[in-house]
């Protein structure tokens, strides 16, 4: 589903993308699928931009080096959530980075960097969820800054639908995407603003 999704989607947004892919039923609320979905959403705006087009045996290339590190468990198991192999592996297709390679392997590197400081301060419980919002903000900084391409990101920062789908329990007010429940203020409210009084 995902790698359809990448192939066929003609998003330039890559939240816009991403949102698109968590929101299927299909996809678990954690799961090394985010791993795919963080690179999968960076791709579609890469093919869907003028500044960089993305071959689908570039995109082949990308989902077989997530296969290798994404492994489930492995962000407590290891210290290392699969989403940064995955921005890695984005950067590193898109630059023909190799081991040896000067500037190119010093970009992917920074991005992973990046991306797993970022991901960090987010943990406590893990949620895959927000680890693809941030890492993909991340990843579009890296690009602007270092190879002049900006990705085109939605102006509002994305509210999260998934509170209560988390097995460990949402992070809530402590996570940047959550949607705080709204409240009538005025349910118990004897005079409402707007009402004229009759009497």
């Amino acid at each position: 589903m995902i790698w359809e999704l990448v192939s066929t989607d003609q998003a330039r947004d890559p939240l816009e993308a991403a949102e698109r892919m968590m929101a299927h039923p299909a996809v678990p609320m954690l799961s090394c699928d985010h791993a795919f979905i963080a690179a999968g959403a960076l791709l579609t705006a890469l093919q869907n931009s003028p500044c960089g087009k993305m071959t689908e045996k570039d995109r082949k290339e990308v989902f077989d080096r997530i296969e290798e590190q994404a492994r489930g468990g492995y962000c407590a198991l290891t210290g290392v959530c699969g989403i940064v192999p995955a921005i890695g592996a984005v950067f590193s297709v898109f630059l023909g980075a190799r081991c040896g390679s000067d500037r190119e392997q010093r970009i992917v590197m920074d991005a992973a960097t990046r991306t797993m400081r970022a991901i960090t301060e987010l943990t406590g419980p893990s949620c895959c969820k927000a680890y693809v919002r941030t890492s993909i903000a991340v990843a579009s900084e890296v690009f602007a800054e270092t190879l002049g391409i900006a990705l085109p990101l939605g102006r509002a920062k994305p509210v999260c639908d998934h509170a209560e789908r988390h097995p460990h329990g949402c992070r809530e007010e402590l996570c940047p995407y959550y949607r705080k429940p709204s409240k009538d203020i005025f349910a118990e409210a004897k005079w409402v603003p707007g009402i004229a009084c009759t009497t």
